[in-house]
């Protein structure tokens, strides 16, 4: 995996409401909506391309696009991360870092019994 320099942006993709906030840490806001949502994708790509560190996503488009995210992920120096929406989670974030987790040690950590 590529070292990530300290100049590398990031981004939030998403609605409006949800991705405007992180506009007041210096994450570059990107939005998106139902009607423009099939342009994400090339948003995606080009962001990866451009080397952004982080991108933010709302988890609706994460889910959505969830193969296109994957390739990206697979192909660029970029870490993509799913963050709820203004309606609240879809357990989406939970649901990746457990199987990111699971992949990397080998067993399900998080599991109770």
């Amino acid at each position: 995996m590529a070292r990530i320099e300290k100049s590398q942006p990031m981004a939030a993709i998403g609605e409006y409401e949800t991705v405007l906030p992180f506009q007041a840490i210096g994450v570059k806001p990107f939005f998106v909506n139902d009607e423009n949502s099939q342009t994400f994708p090339e948003m995606l790509l080009k962001l990866a391309k451009e080397r952004y560190a982080v991108v933010f996503i709302q988890e609706k488009l994460f889910v959505d696009f969830r193969d296109k995210v994957n390739e990206i992920n697979e192909e660029y120096p970029v870490s993509v991360i799913p963050i709820p929406g203004i309606k609240g989670s879809m357990g989406t974030g939970v649901e990746t870092i457990k199987n990111s987790v699971e992949r990397a040690v080998g067993m399900d950590i998080f599991s109770v019994k």
